[in-house]
């Protein structure tokens, strides 16, 4: 297969991902832009358009309707129905609707669900549609800054903390991808260890929608949290250029190099973000993966990274 036939076969399949998946967030226009950034040659193992092309023809991306159907499924499956089982288990196997439905309203009146990050950061911009999707009320919410309280003694000044309701036995916080676990484990040794020092009772819970096998390990071992889990787990296959990476599963077969391809994508990463340990996503992630909301940076800098001289593909609103 000669260059031109593969890269029209490549540009034919992105032109059919965005008319049909991807909303519409890649013309031809744009994707000509992008391209711009690399080299190309008459080669196709050394041309990195035709690599760059290839790259993108494996990018993973969720659209709004992906998002929402993902939050339902979320709330079903990490919640509501682990909650039933244990509901049943303590009132002898009951199958009577009535004795459910009441307890699920009790837990779920002590229960809030809050986001990752501060309120301007895509784990809270989640809880819109997570609130919608699943009938919640917005009651059933609340910011991480509302937990705890400070009380200062009018007799020697001292400051001492306290929740602020002391009724909510369950904490959830949900995010959209983790990557390497880190956030979490920040936020676990601020804020969860001070709701475990004034209630060691009270269970803490992390859902994402999407994260790496390794970032779930990471967070069940170095954190507080109760509860650790995920809708969609990305092994090291989705590592783009790991050893089982999915994307060259068929690269013998196709004028494409998998050495290649990590060589440019690292050279450019490097100069993008200034970065050796984040030239192929934060802490070498390597995914191909965007969502309606944002591009995560744990996906490759050459799609999403932005400069004067660099036109990005999937943009990435970051956080500054």
């Amino acid at each position: 297969m000669n260059e031109f036939d593969f890269k029209e076969q490549l540009e034919i399949k992105i032109t059919k991902l965005s008319q049909n998946i991807w909303e519409d967030k890649v013309g031809g226009i744009s994707l000509n832009k992008w391209l711009e950034n690399f080299q190309t040659n008459d080669d196709p193992s050394k041309c990195e358009q035709t690599h760059a092309l290839y790259l993108v023809s494996n990018f993973m991306y969720f659209g709004t309707r992906e998002i929402r159907e993902l939050l339902k499924s979320l709330y079903r499956d990490k919640f509501l129905k682990p909650l039933v089982q244990t509901i049943r288990r303590q009132n002898q196997d009951t199958k009577l609707l009535r004795d459910i439905q009441s307890s699920i309203k009790k837990d779920l009146s002590e229960t809030r669900f809050l986001g990752i990050g501060n309120p301007s950061e895509s784990g809270t911009h989640l809880l819109y549609f997570f609130r919608q999707e699943n009938n919640l009320s917005k009651d059933d919410f609340l910011h991480s800054h509302e937990i705890i309280s400070m009380a200062r003694s009018p007799v020697n000044q001292q400051v001492t903390l306290r929740l602020k309701n002391s009724k909510i036995r369950r904490y959830i916080f949900l995010d959209d991808v983790c990557g390497s676990g880190t956030q979490a484990i920040e936020y676990s040794k601020t804020l969860l260890s001070e709701i475990k020092a004034l209630d060691p009772t009270i269970k803490i819970c992390y859902f994402s929608l999407f994260s790496t096998a390794h970032g779930m390990k990471n967070i069940r071992k170095n954190t507080h949290f109760d509860e650790v889990g995920c809708i969609f787990e990305l092994d090291e296959s989705f590592k783009c250029f790991s050893d089982e990476a999915r994307q060259f599963k068929g690269e013998a077969e196709l004028p494409i190099s998998k050495d290649f391809a990590k060589a440019f994508c690292e050279k450019y990463g490097i100069n993008l973000l200034n970065s050796q340990e984040h030239a192929l996503g934060y802490k070498s992630s390597q995914l191909l993966l965007g969502f309606a909301h944002n591009t995560p940076d744990n996906t490759l800098p050459i799609i999403w990274g932005e400069t004067a001289t660099w036109t990005p593909l999937f943009k990435r609103y970051q956080k500054y």
